[in-house]
């Protein structure tokens, strides 16, 4: 007799590289880098964001960015959603301390609020529901982009003196570890695309790698430096029911809100998708620049709304499916929400919304939950 199996449900996303976060996090906790070990981390650390950022502006493809402006009623609605509405209901959080959150805690999440939209899991998400996966490329990428420059920006002016070390020497050091790595890969990626294409699984093993080196240096340094003895487990379960509500509020303000603005089905999905994530990959370098010691606790609400996203936004994109018309991405005005492809996607290497990549993606992301690809 065969034995029955037991089979996470498929509306629970189980993601590998949240349980690789959660091993990294449990191994700073017991083995923390101290000394001259925590000095070799620091230096790993910081050579390792710098090559991930490297990576991600050899990968934007420049024409396909330009080319996807035209939508650019979208992509304004991305990033109003992404650093106006977003930072704005993480200043109203500040109410909550000291009854809900610990100041600490409330620096972290309003950090969450200020960093880029994610851009693979809104791709993936934006497929499943059969919205406009061209817009949600760009959009992602635009947000990404204009996060190296308007998250640290965002941070000087909200934070102030709540984050940790931030200075003039940490916005230099944003510029530095980040802005120039990403720009020296979009003028080298004429050079680097051919490579970059041809060894992608394993460069996005050191995508990974990197954020995990990340997480281990900051984690090791709060260890040492005694800051989680600030955090007890019923801090932490309000901290999830904060988030919880933010996601709720977002999903809600970037649906109804694209609907009133007149958006076709298949950008209101793409909106909703990308306008309400948070990117685990840009936002973990940048937190460690500029919170130095106390970025392990800045990070986690981050990580903590990271997983919380990916759960809620698994069941939302299979509800959205279900209630698509016959044709997918089908639907009224101008364009019909349909999945236009920039002609520079249907030209270039990038992934194109009618190409066997995207339809490589779909049939993924529709047989199985999605993973997280280390990209912000």
């Amino acid at each position: 007799m065969r034995r029955p199996q037991l089979r996470i449900p498929s509306w629970l996303p189980v993601d590998g590289f949240i349980l690789a976060l959660v091993g990294t996090v449990g191994l700073a906790a017991l083995l923390p880098a101290r000394g001259a070990a925590a000095t070799v981390a620091g230096d790993a650390s910081t050579g390792a964001v710098a090559l991930l950022f490297f990576l991600y502006g050899a990968r934007l493809s420049t024409r396909e960015a330009l080319d996807g402006m035209r939508q650019w009623r979208l992509h304004l609605t991305v990033l109003a959603c992404t650093f106006v509405v977003f930072p704005v209901l993480g200043l109203a959080a500040r109410g909550l301390v000291p009854y809900v959150l610990t100041q600490p805690l409330h620096t972290g999440l309003l950090f969450l609020c200020l960093v880029p939209s994610t851009v693979q899991s809104s791709i993936a998400f934006t497929s499943i529901a059969r919205g406009n996966v061209a817009a949600a490329i760009c959009a992602g990428s635009f947000s990404s982009l204009v996060g190296i420059v308007v998250t640290p920006l965002l941070a000087a002016l909200l934070l102030g003196g709540d984050g940790g070390g931030f200075s003039a020497h940490s916005l230099v050091s944003i510029v530095l570890q980040l802005l120039a790595p990403f720009l020296a890969g979009q003028l080298l990626r004429r050079w680097t695309v051919g490579f970059i294409t041809r060894h992608k699984k394993i460069l996005g093993l050191v995508d990974r790698g990197s954020i995990l080196l990340v997480v281990y240096t900051a984690f090791s340094t709060g260890m040492v430096e005694g800051i989680w003895h600030q955090v007890s487990p019923w801090r932490l379960l309000s901290l999830l029911a904060v988030e919880a509500v933010l996601l709720a509020l977002m999903l809600t303000i970037t649906s109804y809100g694209s609907r009133k603005a007149g958006f076709a089905r298949g950008d209101r999905i793409a909106i909703t998708f990308a306008g309400s994530k948070k990117s685990l990959a840009a936002g973990l370098p940048m937190a460690s620049v500029l919170f130095g010691a106390q970025a392990g606790l800045a990070v986690l609400p981050l990580m903590l709304f990271h997983q919380m996203q990916l759960m809620v936004c698994a069941v939302l994109a299979k509800r959205y499916a279900a209630q698509a018309p016959g044709e997918p991405g089908a639907g009224p005005g101008p364009g019909g929400g349909r999945r236009q492809v920039p002609s520079s996607t249907r030209s270039s290497g990038s992934r194109s919304t009618t190409g066997p990549g995207t339809r490589a993606l779909s049939s993924r992301t529709r047989s199985s939950s999605p993973s997280l690809n280390a990209r912000p």
